[in-house]
C-alpha cells in the first residue's frame, strides 16, 4: 500500500517520529502498550520483535491508518491525529500488496501510482522502467500481477513507495520471504534511501536486518519497549562475551541450563539448535567456575565457546523468554537459513 507523499516545508526538524504512550486495544487484547518512541531525521530505526508483539499495530497509528486510544505522536512536528492529512503527504507506507488491477502489468500499476501521485504520462513512464529495473523485476515487467510470487510483490510494493521519495519511509518487515540475494538489494535500497534524505522506520523479526541496517533498534515484546539503543549498546547491556556451549547428551539441558544460570547469574536460553544453550557472560573469570560445575553434576560437553554477544541473546536476556528460532526463506528455492525471533 501506498500512501500519497510529498516534501512540505518544515522539514529540518530533528526528529522525524515522536511517540509518547501510545495504546491501542482490541476487544480484551491490549496489542500496544503504552510504547514510546523518538526517531532521528535522517536515520534507520528498527522496531525488534515477535509476532504479535505490537510492530504492525505500532507502525499503523504512527501512519494515520489507526487511532490511538490513548497517548500521542508527531510526524516531523504534525501531530497524527489532528493534523492527518499533512502527516500523510510526509511518508510512505509499505506491507501490502501495492496494485491497482491484478489483470494489469506491473509497469501498468506503477504508472498509474505515479499519475496518481502528479508525475506527467512521460515520467510516470520513466520512473516505473527506473523503479523495475532497480528491483529486479524488468524482465516480468509486462507480465499480469496475478503471476507474480511473494517476493516480487514485496519488491514492486516498496518500488511503489519510493515513486515519489517521502521524507519518512514505514517499512512493516519489507524483506520477509525474500531470498537472500535479494534481501541484501533491498537492505542497499534502504541505506540509498537514507543518504538521499529519506527516515526509514523499519519493522522485522529478523535479528540480522536489525543489525546490519539500524543505527537505533527498539525491542518490543508484549506491546512495550522493552530496550531501545544502538546495537552495541544493546549487546553491551546484557554483557561482554557470550557464552555457546552444546550438551553431548539431550537430557541434560535443563539440568545444565539451571547450573549455568546459577553460576554466571543470568539469564539462559536453549536455542533451536539441538543441544546447544547461549548465556550472556560478564566476567569470563567465571568459565573455570562453569565448567568444573558441570563436570561436578556428570555433564559432558560436546562444544565450548566465548564470543561477543548477538540480538538474540539480547533478546533473550531482556524479555526472559526462549523465543529464539530459525526461519528458512522458500523464496526462490533459497535454501539459506536466517535466524529470526517468533
Amino acid at each position: 500500500m501506498v500512501i500519497h507523499s510529498k516534501t512540505t516545508k518544515g522539514m529540518a526538524k530533528e526528529w522525524a517520529v515522536e511517540a509518547k504512550g501510545l495504546v491501542k486495544t482490541f476487544g480484551n487484547n491490549r496489542a500496544v502498550d503504552g510504547v514510546d518512541l523518538q526517531v532521528k531525521a535522517g536515520s534507520i530505526y528498527g522496531v525488534l520483535g515477535p509476532n504479535g508483539a505490537g510492530k504492525t499495530t505500532t507502525i499503523r497509528m504512527l501512519a494515520t491508518l489507526l487511532r490511538p486510544d490513548s497517548g500521542s505522536a508527531q510526524i516531523f512536528g504534525h501531530d497524527v491525529a489532528k493534523e492527518a492529512q499533512i502527516v500523510r503527504q510526509l511518508i510512505g507506507v509499505t506491507g501490502q500488496y501495492a496494485s491497482v488491477d491484478e489483470s494489469l502489468s506491473a509497469t501498468e500499476n506503477l504508472v498509474i501510482f505515479s499519475r496518481l501521485l502528479g508525475l506527467g504520462r512521460g515520467e510516470a513512464k520513466r520512473k516505473a522502467v527506473e523503479l523495475l529495473e532497480e528491483f529486479g523485476l524488468s524482465e516480468a515487467a509486462k507480465r499480469p500481477l496475478k503471476e507474480f510470487s511473494g517476493g516480487m510483490r514485496r519488491r514492486l510494493d516498496l518500488a511503489a513507495s519510493l515513486i515519489s521519495q517521502p521524507p519518512l519511509i514505514f517499512l512493516d518487515e519489507p524483506t520477509t520471504g525474500l531470498d537472500p540475494r535479494t534481501r541484501s538489494q533491498m537492505w542497499d535500497t534502504i541505506r540509498r534511501l537514507v543518504k538521499t534524505g529519506s527516515t526509514v522506520l523499519l519493522t522485522t523479526q529478523y535479528l540480522d536486518e536489525a543489525d546490519q541496517l539500524a543505527d537505533r533498534v527498539a525491542v518490543i515484546d508484549h506491546g512495550r519497549v522493552v530496550a531501545e539503543g544502538t546495537v552495541n549498546e544493546l549487546k553491551a547491556s546484557v554483557g561482554t562475551s557470550s557464552l555457546h556451549l552444546n550438551i553431548e547428551d539431550p537430557g541434560n539441558l535443563a539440568q545444565a541450563k539451571r547450573i549455568i544460570e546459577e553460576v554466571l547469574g543470568t539469564k539462559a536460553g536453549i536455542t533451536a539448535e539441538a543441544g546447544t544453550i547461549t548465556a550472556p557472560m560478564a566476567n569470563a573469570d567465571s568459565v573455570t567456575d562453569l565448567l568444573l560445575a558441570l563436570r561436578g553434576a556428570g555433564i559432558p560437553l560436546s562444544e565450548f565457546s566465548v564470543q561477543k554477544p548477538t540480538l538474540d541473546e539480547v533478546f533473550l536476556t531482556i524479555t526472559g523468554q526462549d523465543k529464539v528460532s530459525v526461519k528458512t526463506s522458500e523464496e526462490a528455492g533459497a535454501t539459506k537459513k536466517e535466524v529470526a525471533i517468533g
